[in-house]
């Protein structure tokens, strides 16, 4: 999963190509239209507001940098007295991602690295939109009486499943007993892959925007072959080994683990909802000013508004987690 997304040379991340929006091959809130971003810049106003010193919004899979155009955009209008002591960081390890990036953020505000230690820690907030589905994780069977993993072999020059034996215990700690070929995902390294960010934004918020479940519903009895999925050209995939490289594979959040794992570096989860009561929460001022506006570009603006909340849109299929952590 790492090298079909994220190889420098034949990685779907990597190659040029618009991934996101109606000519892509899924769509995201940020995709929608810059909206998300400022009901997002609404919320994050107060919350660095309320932190002294030089601040930052930390955005992690960024894509072409879109998101943070909008929330700087955003801030600059409503929130200007923040601008002075804010740095947007965008961490990017592929260049050709970077490149894009540095494009379209040209003459704002940001800064955009391959690597956290090129950062000193500021006080400020971790975004991250759609990413922990596309980390890679473990895939795992079930035998009826324990479980197997399941890794990648080759045979007659196609990629197959390939059982790998026992899996780790440690790996399989959380999982409950399932029938025989129950298969699942795991992503055990997510304090691991947060660890190094942590400091960054310090005292801070970590945000996550992305689909999926808490535990006992991500590993209901009927889910029997896991969520582990593709997408090319709005078109759901379940071979991830077809082509890879060309199409996006990602697996949905398990967000009692992202919990857990924020949990033990110290963090406290202060809200778990869909993303449909966050938006409308923190769009609450945005749309009591326009009351009584009946012309064409505020309509607009609703129906964008209704794609990012509605249940059957994105509203109830997207969830929002976010921790607080001090000094």
């Amino acid at each position: 999963m790492d090298l079909a997304l994220y190889h420098p040379e034949g990685g779907y991340y990597a190659t040029p190509g618009r991934r996101v929006g109606r000519h892509g091959d899924f769509y995201t809130s940020v995709s929608a239209g810059p909206l998300f971003g400022k009901i997002l810049a609404l919320h994050l106003a107060p919350v660095l507001s309320g932190m002294d010193g030089p601040l930052r919004i930390l955005e992690l899979g960024a894509h072409d940098g879109s998101l943070a155009r909008d929330v700087l955009e955003a801030l600059a209008t409503d929130a200007p007295q923040l601008i002075d002591r804010l740095e947007y960081a965008i961490i990017e390890p592929l260049e050709a991602l970077a490149l894009r990036q540095r494009e379209r953020l040209a003459g704002l505000p940001a800064r955009i690295v391959a690597d956290p230690s090129q950062l000193e820690p500021r006080a400020g907030v971790l975004v991250a939109n759609e990413l922990i589905d596309a980390l890679s994780c473990h895939l795992v069977e079930s035998t009826g009486d324990g479980w197997q993993e399941i890794g990648v072999g080759l045979a007659s020059d196609r990629f197959t499943w390939k059982p790998l034996g026992n899996a780790d215990p440690e790996l399989v700690r959380h999982l409950p007993a399932r029938p025989a070929g129950y298969r699942t995902e795991v992503r055990p390294f997510l304090a691991e892959f947060l660890r190094p960010l942590r400091p960054l934004v310090s005292p801070g918020r970590l945000l996550f925007f992305d689909y999926g479940f808490e535990r006992a519903e991500y590993l209901d009895p009927a889910r029997a072959e896991g969520t582990l999925r593709t997408y090319c050209e709005h078109r759901s995939g379940d071979d991830p080994l077809d082509a890879p490289g060309t199409r996006d594979i990602t697996a949905h959040v398990e967000f009692t683990s992202l919990r857990e794992a924020l949990e033990s570096l110290g963090g406290e989860v202060v809200r778990f909802e869909n993303q449909s009561r966050f938006l409308t929460a923190a769009a609450r001022p945005w749309l009591l000013g326009l009351e009584g506006r009946t012309d064409a570009a505020t309509a607009k603006l609703l129906r964008n508004f209704q794609t990012l909340t509605h249940p059957g849109h994105l509203g109830s299929r997207f969830h929002v987690m976010e921790a607080r952590f001090g000094p």
